[in-house]
């Protein structure tokens, strides 16, 4: 599966040569150009990394950094200037995972890249039994979930379905998949015991069940975490 990567830096052409750069690579590709706007791509979106600019309007790297690991664990390379030395030791201890030094050669870039996924990689299949979105966290060992650290119970099928769609992050399941996974029977056109569970799991898990951040609906096609 393609990797996502996030590229933030307020400098255009910067973004668009690292843009070339990871696309080479078959890399999937979305561009910010300041703080603000990272952490709403973010929010919406799932990033396995992000390259992320020091000096920035609005908001810089470093206050950027700190927001991102409030919630997500995503590697983190700096892209730093040469004067930017005391920057670039404070970013680390706040979470950083390595850095690139600008001017950067394409084959530099890609490495570093290539390393940093590779480490997360591992990291999370010593670590795959919890799931974590956002405030989000599945238990898969457990059957535990808990939503901003609020343990949530769900009934057996409603379990299924919400580990059923973590595990697909960013994968839209039809009803009919949906069904199918869960109960390995042939899904009846009509049923809506689906849309039922779904309607209840976002009574439990979302702090507004008509506008989920966490279950959404893909309209005519089905739904997807």
């Amino acid at each position: 599966m393609k990797k996502n990567i996030l590229v933030v830096d307020d400098d255009k052409d910067i973004r668009e040569l690292i843009s070339v750069y990871l696309k080479a690579e078959d890399f999937y590709v979305d561009k910010a150009c300041n703080g603000e706007e990272a952490l709403k791509f973010i929010e919406e979106n799932h990033y396995d990394l992000v390259l992320l600019d020091i000096m920035m309007p609005k908001m810089d790297g470093l206050e950027t950094l700190i927001n991102i690991r409030k919630k997500f664990m995503m590697p983190v390379i700096f892209l730093t200037a040469k004067n930017q030395e005391v920057d670039l030791l404070r970013g680390l201890s706040l979470g950083a995972d390595d850095y690139i030094p600008k001017p950067f050669s394409s084959l530099e870039l890609i490495a570093r890249v290539k390393a940093q996924l590779r480490r997360y990689t591992v990291f999370n299949n010593i670590n795959k039994s919890t799931i974590t979105i956002g405030e989000l966290v599945l238990d898969v060992d457990m059957h535990r979930v808990t939503v901003d650290g609020k343990e949530i119970k769900l009934t057996p099928t409603e379990y299924k379905i919400l580990e059923l769609l973590c595990k697909n992050r960013n994968i839209v399941f039809s009803v009919e998949q949906i069904y199918e996974n869960i109960w390995r029977d042939k899904y009846a056109v009509g049923d809506t015991s689906i849309m039922v569970h779904i309607t209840k799991l976002r009574q439990k898990i979302e702090k507004d069940p008509k506008n989920p951040e966490y279950i959404k609906t893909v309209w005519g096609v089905g739904y997807k975490i």
